[in-house]
């Protein structure tokens, strides 16, 4: 096949299916293709680049450093291919509005910084957000993009990766000197430690210790339904909390709160996706719009 003949757009497309949705088949399911199709294409796309982009095992499919690049760049060469045909087409302007739910931890450090830049873009657009930690149904709720952490359980949702972050133990310097600051997980089971009322996917706090990652369950002092409420009595001195490197980085440089057991962190992360209804055909212009501007402005 002649390089004229290779529709790169295209493996990208799948490229970017695979691993957003996890895998083969389910990118197979998304792109209308054979999980066999879909395989064949990811082989010939590394023979053609001469590099692995995913080292395959019969649980997962990981990127390799040189897969992780790819999937940026596709990322961001796909929305400057969607943008430019959008602009040729009929200049449909993003208006009216659109319901999003998010947590209370992003809504409140990640997205509302950024809504002013949005607003000036698209000016015909309006917001109405909900901040909530429980999962949603969109379709109960009447929410066009949900913002959650973890794993894609729904198959009627379509995900767009926003971002990772690591998770840190914290306390406030007041606490600290009232209890001490724990150096082992001995210490830490000594330490009232603020806990969330709602089932996670991971329960306990996974600590590093003798070269190992084990799991401390959690007894909780304090339970709360959100994690911004888990900050804030973390402030207030109430104990310990484990929450997302975002969502206390600027408490940290002020010093209102106060890394723990930080050499006994796994480095373990969470992922955050934007998940909207897949029912076919074009998504709304409004939609659309915001998806691409989370995809290329969110930090974590």
């Amino acid at each position: 096949m002649s390089r004229q003949d290779i529709n790169r757009s295209g493996e990208m497309e799948v490229f970017v299916s695979v691993v957003e949705r996890g895998g083969f088949s389910a990118a197979a399911t998304t792109r209308r293709m054979t999980p066999s199709a879909v395989s064949k294409l990811v082989a010939r796309l590394e023979a053609r680049l001469g590099a692995r982009l995913i080292n395959r095992s019969t649980r997962k499919l990981q990127l390799t450093p040189e897969g992780c690049a790819f999937y940026e760049r596709s990322i961001a060469i796909l929305a400057d291919i969607a943008e430019a045909e959008r602009q040729a087409s009929s200049g449909e302007q993003a208006s009216g509005r659109i319901r999003i739910n998010t947590s209370g931890s992003f809504g409140n450090h990640v997205l509302a910084p950024l809504v002013p830049a949005f607003m000036a873009l698209h000016p015909a657009v309006t917001l109405d957000i909900t901040h909530t930690d429980r999962i949603v149904d969109l379709m109960e709720e009447r929410a066009d993009v949900a913002i959650r952490t973890g794993p894609l359980k729904n198959s009627s949702l379509i995900a767009r990766k926003l971002g990772v972050t690591g998770r840190v133990i914290v306390a406030s310097p007041d606490y600290l000197k009232r209890h001490g600051e724990p150096c082992s997980i001995t210490d830490l089971c000594r330490h009232c430690r603020i806990g969330f009322s709602y089932a996670r996917a991971v329960e306990g706090w996974p600590i590093r210790d003798s070269g190992e990652t084990v799991m401390v369950p959690i007894t909780p002092g304090v339970q709360v339904a959100d994690g911004e409420a888990m900050r804030h009595l973390a402030l207030a001195g109430a104990g310990l909390a484990r929450l997302a490197a975002f969502t206390v980085r600027s408490d940290i440089e002020a010093g209102r709160l106060v890394p723990v057991l930080q050499a006994a962190n796994p480095g373990d992360i969470e992922e955050f996706y934007a998940l909207y209804l897949g029912q076919g055909g074009p998504l709304p212009a409004r939609v659309r719009a915001l998806l691409d501007f989370l995809g290329s402005h969110v930090r974590l």
